[in-house]
């Protein structure tokens, strides 16, 4: 055996390495625990809090899902500081050269502060909640997270979006008043307009009485346009958040069906089909 291993005090090795697995098994247990415990508390008083401050639910969850990110940063930088504790690194040096490396890389990462800045004035000015229903940056879908630095969004195709907030220099939320139902209908221009109208108008009133999501109308405005092979129809009325589709849905259903027992032709591309037969 070399007489450097000879030197070596193995048993104080030994006794160091089991000595720091213990300590970091110790940390690691630490954090699942307290993390755990601690989204648990989060996640009751922001329950507690919207039910005792009247904070609508959505908020609520925007204001949850930003206090769980900031724990979870928090918790992981003091997770990472104990860790490097356990090593007997002296930790002074170790923040101080963090901090001159975070100064000389701070002027790179000015994308990040502006992330930081302008998602603390989305939350500060309560543009958006999660569950809400907006455009950000030319993208349409339902809020599921706002953080400091991006913003989730689910387009309705179901594809999730993370939007740098820098990103969002125009912000369109729909879900903060009532929304607009928007139906055209094209007839024949062999039909008889007012017949049609006086149809699609008795559907309309059997759909307010029946559908307490609509708020106002629906009401037949009349002819918005003459199109190639048909008069266009408009039916226009206001809903509750996020009912518009629905209602849409059933007036079109309910006034083809109405034409379709009062004998009102819908236009639809027919297709001719010419031969021409060669003389021999």
């Amino acid at each position: 055996m070399p007489d450097w291993m000879i030197a070596v005090n193995w048993e104080e090795i030994g006794t160091k390495a089991v000595t720091v697995s213990l300590q970091l098994i110790g940390i690691l247990i630490a954090f699942v625990i307290i993390r755990a415990i601690g989204k648990k508390f989060i996640e009751t008083s922001f329950t507690k809090m919207g039910r005792q401050r009247n904070i609508t639910p959505g908020r609520s969850k925007t204001l949850e899902k930003l206090a769980l990110n900031v724990f979870s940063y928090v918790l992981i930088f003091i997770v990472i500081t104990l860790i490097v504790g356990v090593f007997e690194y002296d930790i002074a040096p170790l923040i101080a050269g963090a901090g001159i490396i975070g100064l000389a890389i701070g002027f790179g990462a000015q994308g990040l502060v502006s992330d930081v800045v302008t998602g603390f004035f989305i939350l500060l000015e309560k543009q958006i909640d999660v569950e809400e229903y907006v455009t950000l940056a030319g993208l349409d879908g339902i809020v599921e997270e706002v953080g400091l630095r991006t913003t989730r969004l689910r387009g309705f195709d179901g594809t999730v979006h993370y939007i740098p907030n820098r990103e969002i220099s125009s912000l369109s939320n729909h879900s903060r008043s009532n929304m607009q139902a928007l139906v055209d209908i094209g007839i024949s221009y062999d039909e008889n307009i007012d017949k049609a109208v006086k149809v699609m108008q008795d559907v309309c009133d059997r759909a307010a009485q029946e559908e307490e999501a609509i708020i106002e109308g629906p009401d037949v405005l009349g002819v918005q346009g003459l199109e190639d092979s048909d008069v266009v129809i408009r039916v226009i009325a206001k809903t509750a958040n996020m009912e518009q589709w629905r209602i849409e849905r059933r007036l079109r259903k309910d006034i083809k069906e109405a034409f379709d027992l009062h004998g009102i032709e819908i236009p639809f591309p027919h297709q001719v089909n010419i031969s021409k037969e060669e003389n021999n």
